[in-house]
């Protein structure tokens, strides 16, 4: 033992040597492989878009909707929120594209960064939204199921800002600064800290990793969606509106770290640092106004049935306790509400006076319009779907 103890020391006196002071940066963010471009940005994106599209489905079935209907919604939201996300960083970032020295055809450049998450909901939304009337959703109910799923995308895709070496704040000394390394262009050796390669590891800066603040942020926001939905059986859009809600106090916060360029309004102050705060009254407002049961669509019957608040079906969960995943005891209670219902006996058929014996002295016979031995059919329970 006397023997390993120096051996000990020495090697945590060598760790500070040894091991990465900062954070590095990525020496490139595009290789080329032959002819075309592979963008570490653009993976970044498409693979928040993969994980949302599945968290969403599981979470949505669990819900009482059909299988595949959020991949049919995704065909309308997905497209539209790109485009939204790009529009709003041109009007935001307009000088860059539109003045002295700018290039208007980059605005279309997707693929080198630059997507405004407030375009891409509201656009993504207005997809969401055709997507949901065509299958018979409520947008709200599909809103809930997707929250937790975009605010996860939105985490994996700060990685495409890693990569490409934007969205830092100021100077720091902290053991977590990241290091920004100066790229240039290899066949022109031109500047290009977008698409070039860094010339060697030494940094020119070491600033705040705002990226990274807002990637754990969003994360966090995804793990209180959940346990807030399970906790409170959030609907009507609530999930979602905590979501939002969520996302801009965070983002409101990092936003007044960062020192990359952006455009600022009354004076000094960053357009998203306005939009955040104005978006996050709106949530939290809507959150604390709307109120009202899980809707209805799919499979699923009226939640506010199931919970008895209006002297309906006893929530199953309730008696036969809990597994655990949310999710799983959201499946469990909509088939034991559809197998409740399908057991439940149809009301008999009675005459005018209330009584089933066809031979009551209440009871009326048959006139010439009706066919002998006709019985009333009981209506058919009205369809849950709603739009």
């Amino acid at each position: 033992m006397a023997a390993v103890l120096p051996a000990v020391q020495t090697a945590v006196t060598a760790l500070p040597i040894t091991l990465p002071t900062y954070l590095p940066s990525p020496p490139q963010g595009v290789w080329e492989v032959g002819p075309i471009p592979l963008r570490a940005y653009a993976l970044c994106i498409i693979a928040g878009i993969v994980v949302e599209v599945l968290w969403t489905e599981r979470r949505f079935v669990a819900r009482g909707g059909e299988p595949g209907t959020v991949t049919d919604i995704a065909v309308f939201a997905v497209p539209f929120g790109l485009i939204g996300g790009r529009l709003y960083h041109v009007a935001t970032e307009w000088p860059t594209y539109f003045g002295p020295g700018g290039d208007p055809v980059a605005a279309l450049y997707i693929w080198q960064g630059g997507l405004g998450i407030w375009g891409a909901i509201a656009l993504g939304g207005v997809g969401a939204w055709i997507g949901c009337r065509r299958r018979g959703v409520p947008l709200t109910a599909f809103a809930d199921a997707a929250a937790p799923g975009i605010v996860t995308a939105q985490a994996i895709g700060r990685l495409g800002n890693w990569f490409n070496q934007e969205l830092y704040g100021g100077p720091t000394t902290l053991p977590w600064g990241l290091e920004l390394y100066r790229r240039v262009d290899p066949a022109t050796g031109v500047t290009d800290n977008l698409t070039g390669v860094a010339v060697d590891t030494t940094p020119v800066a070491i600033v705040h990793p705002t990226f990274l603040y807002e990637l754990l942020w969003n994360l966090a926001v995804a793990a209180l969606v959940v346990w807030a939905d399970r906790r409170f059986r959030l609907s009507r859009g609530r999930a979602f509106a905590l979501y939002v809600a969520g996302y801009t106090a965070g983002r409101f916060a990092i936003e007044l770290m960062r020192t990359d360029p952006a455009t600022r309004v009354f004076g000094d102050v960053r357009i998203n640092v306005v939009v955040s705060a104005v978006v996050f009254l709106g949530a939290v407002a809507y959150l604390f106004w709307v109120r009202g049961p899980r809707e209805t669509f799919g499979r699923a019957l009226d939640d506010a049935g199931s919970t008895g608040d209006d002297g309906g079906t006893p929530d199953p969960m309730a008696r036969n306790g809990s597994t655990g995943d949310p999710d799983e005891d959201q499946r469990s209670e909509n088939e034991a509400e559809v197998r409740l219902t399908e057991r439940s006996p149809a009301s008999a058929p009675t005459g005018k006076g209330g009584s089933a014996n066809p031979t009551s002295v209440d009871a009326e016979p048959d006139t010439p319009d009706t066919a002998a031995g006709h019985e009333d059919v009981p209506a058919t329970p009205p369809s849950g779907a709603k739009s």
